[in-house]
């Protein structure tokens, strides 16, 4: 499928990401999802506090790999222009339990 020298990067690639996770670069599919939301912030100071409130929630707490597998579903999905809808809600992971948004 893939020449050798770019499946050794490949594996390379993931080799580093496993082992730096936590560091810059090679983040998982929860934290991402936790920027997109901030990138969904009213302006920059209130984006910087929310990607800062991400990075300690995420150091306190692991999400475990069915949290990952759920947010990789809600990354493609999650839209900041439907944010404040019910549905858009959803999509993100952020609706309450029971329907009530």
């Amino acid at each position: 499928m893939f020449a050798a020298p770019m499946r050794r990067f490949l594996v390379t690639a993931a080799l580093l990401c496993s082992t730096l996770s936590g560091l810059a670069g090679c983040k998982g599919a929860c934290r991402e999802l936790s920027e997109k939301l901030c990138d969904c912030s009213i302006n920059s100071v209130e984006k910087e506090v929310c990607l800062r409130n991400a990075s300690q929630e995420e150091s306190r707490v692991e999400p475990t790999p069915e949290d990952e597998t759920v947010c990789e579903a809600k990354i493609a999905n999650c839209d900041c222009k439907k944010i404040e809808t019910p549905e858009g809600k959803r999509e993100c992971g952020i609706a309450r339990e029971g329907g009530v948004d």
